[in-house]
């Protein structure tokens, strides 16, 4: 604790959680259409004050069990003050091949008169074509008026996925899909300048190879597992195992491929821990997914054992007899349909105690039958881009799990 601030640092996924960045929906939502939704990666049109509303009751949810919540627009805002970072972003939006040089050069002067809160609104929300004034040009004329300049970014929602914590570091990631590739240009932005963070030593980055958020689970301090597949690159896993081992942020880092749909995009779609010894996991692949090693190879190369039963592989990496499995649902179909609805994206506030959308009755039940307190919460809006508690979470600081 420095002046009143919970000094970062995860190392776990189950520690008492202290901090956490999230982002409460905003205007971004309403730019969602039956023309853009797909490429945009939600699966439908929410109804966007009710999912503001849903997230409110989630934030509320953690601020009463002590958690600080930080949200990234407010973090974004605050960031912007410093001119460096105000010019930073400008230069960003404006260098966009697709505006060509006459709107670049007109949105470059007039995003740089624009104070934080009205640049943070173009940042998330982006610009249309039909928005744009005092300026006519080839690309606007042949543009369709609804056509963004700027693309919005609905899923900044989803705060796991452009960065996480890594004991005392944080990983910015790197977007496979380009409907969020500009997310992790705006973390990135408010992690290099704002006071808060400035000073966190930071690895992996945007210009690295494919990484995202969701695939990254710190199963134990010093054990990290990283789903392989839609999101994350085989360079992008062997790239942040490089980076763990020379910073001393794993001895151990688990390669988990998965399948490439979109059922299944991230590793913590289908498996996601609620104690020191518990995984909630989709029943279809708890026989199936498999793991490698991943260990320093002390100036050789790096190690690599395996495959093994992901179960097994990660037990072993923690030095555990084993992992506890909660199934999703009670039968093949009802698993089915509450992995869908994110019954495996959990949120662990602390050891036993998680929070969980409230729609996933079956699965729900089955973690309380095995000891684990289940903090409820409306999702039907908040789910239709594909993510639960976790995936609306980055956790900054949680306890070593013995202080939990």
């Amino acid at each position: 604790m420095d002046n009143g601030v919970i000094s970062p640092g995860v190392a776990s996924e189950v520690g008492r959680l202290r901090t956490v960045m999230l982002h409460r929906p905003g205007p971004e939502l309403k730019r969602l259409t039956p023309r853009n939704n797909d490429s945009l990666l939600f699966d439908g049109l929410p109804w966007v004050g009710k999912a503001v509303a849903e997230h409110d009751v989630f934030a509320a949810a953690l601020a009463d069990r002590g958690v600080e919540v930080l949200y990234l627009r407010d973090l974004l805002v605050e960031t912007l003050q410093h001119p460096a970072a105000h010019a930073t972003a400008v230069a960003d939006l404006t260098g966009d091949l697709r505006l060509g040089d006459t709107v670049s050069e007109y949105l470059s002067a007039a995003f740089s008169a624009l104070d934080p809160d009205g640049l943070a609104e173009v940042l998330t929300a982006g610009l249309r074509n039909d928005e744009l004034d005092g300026v006519r040009s080839v690309v606007t004329t042949l543009l369709q008026p609804d056509d963004f300049l700027v693309d919005p970014l609905p899923n900044l929602l989803f705060t796991r996925d452009s960065s996480v914590w890594l004991r005392d570091e944080v990983a910015l990631t790197s977007f496979a899909m380009p409907a969020r590739e500009r997310e992790s240009h705006l973390t990135q932005l408010v992690y290099e300048h704002h006071p808060r963070f400035s000073h966190v030593p930071r690895v992996h980055g945007p210009h690295l190879e494919h990484l995202e958020g969701g695939d990254v689970l710190v199963l134990g301090d010093g054990v990290i597992a990283v789903g392989v597949g839609e999101r994350t690159t085989p360079a992008g896993f062997e790239r942040i195992a490089r980076q763990c081992f020379a910073h001393d942020l794993a001895t151990t880092v688990l390669a988990v491929p998965i399948a490439q749909d979109r059922a299944t995009m991230h590793l913590d779609t289908v498996v996601t821990m609620v104690d020191v010894d518990a995984v909630v996991m989709y029943p279809a692949v708890a026989d199936t997914l498999q793991a490698y090693a991943v260990t320093d190879g002390h100036g050789t190369d790096l190690a690599i054992d395996g495959p093994a039963p992901f179960l097994e592989a990660a037990a072993k990496a923690l030095q555990i007899d084993r992992l506890r499995v909660i199934d999703t649902g009670l039968d093949a179909v009802t698993a089915e349909r509450e992995q869908w609805d994110d019954g495996n994206n959990t949120l662990a506030i602390a050891p036993r105690l998680a929070v969980a959308y409230e729609r996933n009755v079956e699965t729900n039940a089955r973690m309380e039958a095995a000891g684990i307190e289940v903090i409820r919460i409306p999702g039907s809006e908040l789910g239709t881009g594909r993510g639960g508690p976790r995936c609306m979470s980055c956790p900054i600081s949680r306890d070593p799990v013995a202080d939990g």
